[in-house]
């Protein structure tokens, strides 16, 4: 592989945050490659919520929409999944799955996480639809409807004081949190949040015959007891581990990120992280900006490069 063949920017995802750093790039008048496997965090949602001028649009749209916004600025688009990496000196060549080889001055990963749900039946099944997350993404479409909130996490008391604010009829599941501190006890009552103890076993579900998804009708717990409910919130464990991080070397936070500085930089020279790769918090709009930011720091650093480069034999011969 020739290194005219090398693009300026690899970046590993094709969902938003990846998109958006690849079109300012384009405009940019940059050699762009974007690899993607087709598998988005948000694939299991029905809509997108939240982004302006595109609200409740599908995902896969949204992923449309952004890819014909990229026509005009030439950039390749690399079906596959990016496994493997090599630093030549030069460039980073990124291998996929199936063997092709991509080579790029730098690379950014915007490959987001991957989400780990809770051990309970039901809950892949629902996932996106009657098992959600974010509120400021689906509250909205199940308000004033009785809701759960299942103890999978530290952050589970937050956000059940986050949630009633969508519907008065919230219930709050402990489950694996266990006995709750006086103090939270107290704010989700005050909140006017019944709490019901006890291990949940299973989300009850209804629909799907038709391959449809399929909703929550009720929460059942290890007791026998089921509470009903139309959807339930809960915080999944999440990381963007994969192969690719691995062979780069990146360093990795405690909530399974990858760690960055203020502009994107990863640990690794020439590496850049984006998105929820980067910020398990980051919503489409956040991601996206915080893309274009990271693709105008790329720029400018290969500005500098080139003109270094540019220099330096001159000054070699005045040295």
């Amino acid at each position: 592989m020739d290194r005219q063949d090398a693009y300026d920017a690899v970046i590993v995802g094709g969902g938003v945050a990846g998109l958006s750093a690849a079109l300012v790039l384009g405009r940019a008048r940059r050699r762009v490659a974007v690899i993607d496997d087709g598998s988005p965090r948000n694939a299991p949602a029905h809509a997108a919520f939240g982004f302006t001028t595109r609200d409740g649009v599908r995902p896969g749209d949204l992923v449309d929409l952004a890819r014909q916004d990229l026509d005009p600025y030439g950039v390749a688009f690399i079906d596959g999944r990016a496994e493997a990496a090599q630093d030549d000196g030069t460039d980073w060549i990124v291998r996929t799955a199936d063997g092709a080889a991509v080579r790029g001055r730098h690379v950014v990963v915007a490959t987001g996480l991957r989400d780990k749900l809770p051990g309970i039946g039901g809950a892949r099944e629902a996932w996106g639809h009657g098992l959600l997350q974010c509120p400021y993404c689906h509250g909205w479409e199940v308000r004033d409807q009785a809701l759960g909130v299942l103890g999978s996490s530290s952050e589970s008391v937050q956000q059940a004081l986050l949630v009633r604010q969508w519907s008065e009829d919230v219930t709050f599941f402990p489950h694996v949190l266990g006995a709750l501190s006086d103090d939270d006890e107290r704010r989700l009552r005050c909140r006017g949040i019944r709490i019901v103890e006890g291990t949940v076993r299973r989300l009850v579900l209804q629909g799907g015959d038709d391959g449809g998804p399929r909703a929550v009708r009720s929460v059942a717990l290890d007791g026998g007891a089921t509470v009903p409910c139309s959807a339930v919130f809960c915080e999944p464990g999440s990381d963007a581990f994969l192969p690719l991080l691995e062979a780069f070397g990146c360093t990795m936070r405690d909530d399974g990120c990858v760690t960055t500085d203020g502009i994107g930089r990863t640990s690794v020279e020439r590496v850049w992280a984006v998105g929820n790769a980067a910020d398990p918090a980051a919503q489409l709009l956040p991601a996206a900006g915080d893309a274009y930011r990271v693709a105008v720091a790329i720029n400018a650093v290969m500005v500098r490069d080139e003109c270094e480069a540019c220099l330096a034999p001159e000054e070699s011969v005045h040295g």
